[in-house]
């Protein structure tokens, strides 16, 4: 292997079998995406230990992709189920899974993941550390903080969320221009919390360079973490998410000196009116490096149903750029999702990335609606259910509901438009009243 990064192959001219097997599935032409990984607007998380990988390209010209975040956490501790989960995402086509856990065995669970899942996987050390050391969080070291991360890289984690933009000067304009909601990215409260009682600078800060180079002896992609991601709307777009994001725009360029992939992620919660604006903020301070937001939610209000809250967002944020959308399920901000939760979730974040795939004219996003609308057209209702982002829930609601005759719905029977111009417009004569 003559190149250490995808990156850096693509910017030697090597077509890896990654970059191969990304353009076949987004039927896009090699080269035109090698030139694109070189750029560092699209990037392929591969850490060359994850060998079941079936790689995807994330990059707001190619097909939008979907994050699930699962784990284990000291109230909820089921690690089987938290696999069934996976399993199930990975079905119901998920590209990525993030392992969250904060509680247990997490290097087992993490090896399990990239001994056993095609999907991309990635971490947040900054969990782990807290986990693993099993001390008070002000004696954690900054050495032991890179160690994790070190961790994470040799058990095959193809993309690691590293909180490095919030550092002394980004915590002290903070603390200057409090908010109503105040720091609610986990890992992002750890690092400020760990800053402020220890008086040092945040180490992934402070010892990027590090980073970089475990990044690039593994082939990690770095997903530059967004602690101050806002936390309500009222906190949309304030100093911090903006300062932060300007740093993200620095390391960024570093990290490509390095050869080193990135992904920017970014805002939680943002009124629609803002959302577009802050795609484009982003794709110009970040160079055109793939974006990943959660959500972002588009009001505060619904907790039961923030999914839908979320894809709204995504949908909006994908359509305006961004490449990678991380679920939200009925369960945020309540309790850990169980397994019913995370389907629902993934579903709306599909529809979602759909949605915006097809605003942006992704090659081929069209094609499903083009299916489904002729198995509509013939009343095949078997084609339909295929079809259909769930099968099973469609199944479900049309037995449910079972019609006079089975070419119609309970909806319309006789009255149903699409039974009736296919028989007129073949000539047939049309009744309906005593049909």
């Amino acid at each position: 292997m003559n190149y250490s990064t995808q990156m850096d192959a693509a910017r030697k001219g090597i077509l890896t079998k990654e970059m191969k097997a990304v353009a076949e599935k987004e039927q896009y032409d090699p080269r035109e995406l090698m030139k694109l990984v070189g750029e560092g607007k699209v990037v392929i998380p591969a850490n060359r230990l994850h060998r079941c990988l079936e790689p995807n390209g994330i990059g707001s010209m190619l097909k939008t992709k979907i994050n699930v975040n699962l784990g284990t956490s000291r109230d909820c501790r089921d690690l089987d189920m938290e696999l069934r989960k996976v399993n199930d995402a990975v079905l119901m086509g998920a590209e990525s899974i993030m392992d969250l856990s904060s509680f247990g065995d997490t290097q087992a669970f993490r090896r399990k993941l990239t001994a056993e899942c095609p999907a991309m996987i990635g971490t947040v050390p900054i969990y782990d550390a807290v986990v693993y050391y099993h001390k008070p969080l002000k004696e954690i070291t900054s050495e032991e903080w890179i160690k994790i991360v070190e961790m994470h890289a040799e058990d095959g984690v193809d993309f690691q969320t590293i909180h490095v933009g919030i550092n002394r000067s980004t915590a002290r304009r903070f603390k200057e221009n409090r908010r109503l909601t105040n720091i609610v990215s986990r890992g992002g409260s750890i690092i400020f919390a760990w800053m402020e009682m220890t008086g040092q600078e945040n180490p992934f800060y402070e010892h990027y360079d590090r980073i970089l180079d475990i990044c690039r002896e593994y082939d990690v992609t770095l997903s530059l973490g967004d602690a101050c991601r806002p936390g309500c709307i009222e906190d949309a777009t304030d100093i911090s998410q903006i300062e932060e994001l300007v740093t993200l725009g620095e390391l960024t360029r570093r990290a490509w000196e390095k050869d080193v992939q990135v992904i920017i992620e970014g805002p939680g919660h943002m009124p629609l009116s803002q959302i577009e604006a802050n795609m484009k903020i982003q794709q110009t301070v970040c160079k055109g490096a793939p974006f990943y937001v959660l959500g972002p939610l588009v009001t505060d209000i619904a907790p039961g149903y923030d999914h839908i809250t979320a894809a709204i967002g995504g949908a909006v944020a994908a359509s305006a750029g961004a490449s990678f959308l991380c679920y939200v399920t009925p369960a945020e901000h309540l309790r850990l999702p169980d397994e019913q939760d995370v389907k629902e979730g993934i579903i709306a974040c599909k529809i979602a990335a759909h949605a915006a795939d097809i605003a942006k004219g992704v090659k081929g996003a069209r094609d499903w609606d083009y299916r489904m609308s002729t198995a509509r057209k013939n009343l095949d209702w078997e084609g339909m259910f295929e079809l259909a982002v769930d099968p099973d829930k469609a199944r479900s609601y049309r037995a449910s509901a079972k019609p006079e005759k089975e070419d119609t719905c309970s909806m319309c029977g006789n009255f149903c438009a699409v039974k009736n111009m296919n028989r007129i417009l073949e000539g047939e004569i049309v009744s309906i009243y005593d049909e």
